[in-house]
């Protein structure tokens, strides 16, 4: 389903732990990592097409997931032609996606690369808030910039202190503080091992 300027409509979702660092994919059987995203089906709303996207890729369900926000309007990216299907070119020019932010309230064992018969990713891993703009592909790198900067006030807000009424002042829009190396988490046989 492609809109009028041939873009197909998409969620894109940005995962961070209480760390705020982000889930990491690295699609199967390539060396190419990206955020969970997918599209979105016809009489489907971009938060069920989320929530369809988290449990296919991730296998996670909605009580592992605690939605903190999502992106004012659709981002858009252009994919090359020479990326496009042959049958495709005259139409489609590319994805335009809603992001939303999840913080997980599950367990890292909740994640289950293989809940589909046609997996997504065949390794993950937590990674710096501002790390995958170094290592996304090219043409959807101003899209990764636009979602993790509108999305970082949230990702990065303070805890309001239960009965506050007021704003804290402080941390909101600024950087996270350097976390260690991330490691791969690979997902070779259903199961969740880390290195």
């Amino acid at each position: 389903m492609l809109d009028r300027e041939g873009y197909r409509p998409n969620v894109g979702i940005i995962l961070i732990n209480a760390r705020n660092e982000v889930f990491w994919g690295k699609r199967i059987g390539e060396h190419a990592w990206q955020f969970p995203q997918g599209g979105i089906n016809h009489g489907e709303s971009p938060e069920q097409a989320m929530y369809r996207e988290l449990w296919e890729e991730l296998g996670l369900r909605p009580e592992h997931v605690r939605i903190v926000g999502r992106t004012r309007d659709w981002l858009r990216y252009d994919v090359p032609r020479n990326w496009v299907r042959r049958e495709w070119r005259s139409a489609y020019r590319g994805q335009k996606q809603i992001w939303y932010l999840l913080r997980m309230v599950g367990r890292d064992c909740d994640v289950c690369l293989r809940a589909t018969d046609h997996p997504e990713f065949d390794a993950w891993r937590w990674s710096d808030y501002w790390i995958p703009l170094d290592s996304v592909i090219e043409f959807k790198r101003q899209v990764y910039q636009q979602a993790l900067t509108e999305l970082a006030r949230l990702a990065f807000r303070p805890a309001r202190p239960r009965g506050a009424t007021s704003r804290p002042t402080g941390l909101e829009g600024e950087p996270p503080a350097m976390t260690p190396p991330a490691t791969d988490v690979v997902d070779p046989l259903h199961s969740h091992s880390s290195s």
